[in-house]
């Protein structure tokens, strides 16, 4: 492909775009309207699928649930590039957009996804651009990113629905990209820079804890000295997991955080079944390895102190995210041509945030880029985190990805193969459906009673 050609696409690309961005829009925030946490995003789904159908796609569904994914064919045989959207909301019941009954927002931006991939669609399906790509383009919807409702989600594992507990985790286990060479998504952000969008730098691994407490139940007022306290319990281990703060290496950014999701039934009667839910963060799988060894000690100290048993469940959480340099280029080059100079912030390799993503974990088995652009007011996963400029949430992206596409896959998709060609993958997708898998365990400990 020439570079007038080159640009002539690009140019026909962004104008579908622009002549669909009222649509485009609209998509994102009916989405938003209907916040829904993972694994249960079916009205959200519904709709999606209802868009993609109507942009003539053929669409596979009920993958992990709500997922679902559309092919895009070029005119050739090349590499095929997903573009990643994600369904799911969190509990935020303070924020504006919360749904009054299950108190889920989009506190982070996921329907903005859904209107630039679509935007991405759109634009790709003209048959000029179609018919000049060398490969293939996925549209993947993901149901389940944030990692909430943990004991629902095992309810779910134990039923056989599932066996991962997120959605681009379990995606990876059913082979939806074992078809897929590379893949790219864009989140939105309030606190990445100065610049439109941002680049680059990772995110934190985790593993998450459900540690059971079980204890004696008696009258909280006439024989508390006859009941075992697992509520106290949770309490200690908690207090002692502070305690261990000082210990963490900062070059680590390890996180360690809680909560009691139950503290006990009635508040007459000593608790005696409470459950206390934790997750470990670190830079690095490895990091986490030595950091959670502590906390379990700490989960067993609160069971020592009082007398309860204790039971452990580990759970298998995210991988950190490596970005594509290759990948990051051509991205960021394609910004700068639409939106000005100056308009992207390269994060340094080895920057860490403290949230976590499975985008980490598709980034273990093939070359990916999580690029985000700053169009959010608020706190991302708080009561204010809310879209302030919808273009540039969801049109900006979209151009974007569309004509780094049409770079990547135009020409014989040279572009594509270069950046396949110099990708190493940290791991197969079996050896990480296998990882993954050895991550999950249950630990009772039971110290001797005095009662």
């Amino acid at each position: 492909m020439t570079s007038a050609e080159n640009t002539e696409l690009n140019a026909l690309a962004q104008r579908s775009i622009d002549g669909a961005t009222r649509h485009l829009i609209s998509a994102a925030k009916t989405v938003y309207g209907t916040p829904e946490t993972g694994f249960n995003e079916h009205k959200t789904s519904n709709y999606v699928l209802e868009q993609l159908r109507g942009i003539g796609l053929s669409v596979e569904t009920g993958i992990a649930r709500t997922g679902m994914k559309a092919v895009l064919h070029g005119s050739s045989p090349g590499p095929t590039v997903a573009v990643i959207a994600e369904l799911d909301a969190l509990r935020v019941p303070g924020h504006p957009g919360a749904n009054a009954e299950t108190g889920a927002a989009h506190a982070c931006g996921h329907h903005a996804q859904i209107g630039s991939l679509l935007g991405v669609a759109m634009a790709l399906n003209t048959p000029e651009i179609k018919k000049s790509l060398s490969g293939n383009v996925a549209f993947i919807i993901t149901p389940a990113e944030e990692f909430i409702d943990i004991g629902e989600r095992l309810t779910l594992k134990a039923s056989g629905a599932i066996e991962f507990l997120s959605g681009k985790q379990e995606m990876i286990r059913l082979g939806t990209f074992d078809d897929v060479d590379m893949a790219m998504m864009v989140h939105t952000s309030a606190t990445n820079g100065d610049s439109a969008f941002s680049i680059g730098g990772t995110s934190t691994a985790h593993v998450s804890h459900q540690v059971r407490y079980l204890g004696k139940s008696a009258h909280a007022g006439g024989a508390p000295d006859q009941g075992v306290n697992a509520l106290q319990a949770a309490m200690i281990a908690n207090l002692a997991i502070n305690t261990q703060r000082e210990t963490f290496r900062e070059a680590d950014v390890v996180r360690v955080h809680g909560i009691i999701s139950s503290g006990g039934t009635s508040v007459n009667a000593i608790p005696s079944d409470v459950l206390y839910e934790g997750r470990v963060r670190a830079r690095m799988v490895e990091a986490i390895s030595t950091v959670a060894e502590r906390v379990i000690r700490c989960y067993r100290a609160g069971a020592l102190a009082l007398g309860t048993a204790v039971e452990v469940q580990t759970i298998a959480g995210y991988h950190p995210l490596r970005q594509d340099p290759s990948m990051q280029e051509v991205f960021a080059r394609n910004v700068e041509r639409i939106i000005g100079p100056d308009s992207i912030t390269i994060v340094p390799d080895d920057r860490t945030t403290g949230g976590s993503t499975d985008m980490g974990d598709l980034s273990m088995i093939l070359p990916l880029i999580h690029p985000y652009v700053n169009s959010a007011s608020g706190v991302g996963h708080g009561h204010d985190y809310l879209i302030e400029d919808y273009n540039r949430a969801v049109i900006a992206p979209a151009k974007v990805m569309a004509t780094t596409i049409i770079e990547l896959l135009g020409g014989g998709a040279g572009t594509a193969r270069e950046a396949l060609d110099k990708y190493k993958p940290t791991m197969t997708a079996d050896q990480y459906v296998a990882a993954q898998r050895e991550q999950f365990t249950i630990e009772t400990y039971e110290p001797q009673q005095s009662h």
